[in-house]
């Protein structure tokens, strides 16, 4: 299983930028993804997860209402759409995949991209 990830970028706080994941290598039907984030110094973090039929979503306190996690598994393709962006999520986002349901835990998720950076200026 291979995930790319792209769609980061350099943005104004207060703007928005929508990441991408393609999967390859398996069918995204009956597969969670997540969304999770490491800054400079920091651990990496949970922000959002999405179960495979995308009726279940989950999200992190500090993103709740500013992203929205989705997917297409007709293209194997998770997105994340971040609004009202500010300089603390300043990351490199990574998309993983696990069999199953929601998780909310790194651990969880055997299979990672490779990560894009993300940085939002003051």
């Amino acid at each position: 299983v291979q995930l790319q990830a792209s769609g980061g970028g350099l943005v104004q706080a207060g703007g928005s930028l929508r990441l991408s994941c393609v999967v390859s290598g398996r069918t995204l039907r009956s597969y969670g993804m997540g969304w999770f984030r490491q800054a400079p110094g920091k651990e990496r973090e949970f922000v959002a997860a999405i179960g495979w039929s995308g009726g279940d979503t989950y999200y992190a306190d500090s993103v709740k209402g500013r992203f929205t996690i989705s997917r297409d598994n007709a293209k194997n393709t998770v997105f994340l759409q971040m609004n009202t962006l500010n300089p603390e999520d300043t990351a490199v986002y990574y998309c993983a995949v696990r069999k199953l349901g929601i998780s909310t835990m790194s651990s969880d998720y055997p299979y990672w991209g490779q990560g894009t950076q993300v940085t939002v200026s003051s």
